[in-house]
């Protein structure tokens, strides 16, 4: 029987994750989440297990809620560069989960890093 659409999404974010915890350990995760609404990014120590710093399309004072375009993705990536920065923390790796590395995904990323966020 076909796997469905889920079943290969969770297997290619346990992959993804799995494969960049044997070569960053110790660095804070830089985990991103789409739905077809809006754009989540959370930075996870998982050593002690605690969110150091979020952002989200849905905060009111980014001035984008409700959107998921390459430009929400944007401000959100700026938005958790500088939140990070006042947490201390300066490099972290990127955990893309089950989405490809393209669009808003990396408009995300790419606005993190010229925030100042290494990853």
């Amino acid at each position: 029987m076909a796997n469905s659409k889920r079943t290969l999404f969770l297997k290619r974010r346990m992959r993804v994750r799995s494969k960049l915890r044997k070569v960053n350990a110790g660095r804070p995760r830089l985990s991103v989440h789409r739905s077809n609404k809006n754009i989540m990014v959370q930075l996870i120590d998982d050593v002690n297990g605690v969110t150091l710093a979020s952002a989200s399309s849905l905060e009111k004072d980014l001035g984008i809620v409700g959107k998921n375009n390459v430009e929400a993705a944007a401000k959100v990536g700026a938005a958790i560069a500088e939140r990070a920065k006042k947490a201390g923390v300066t490099e972290a790796y990127f955990d893309r989960g089950g989405f490809l590395f393209h669009g808003k995904i990396k408009a995300l990323a790419e606005a993190a890093r010229e925030g100042g966020l290494k990853i």
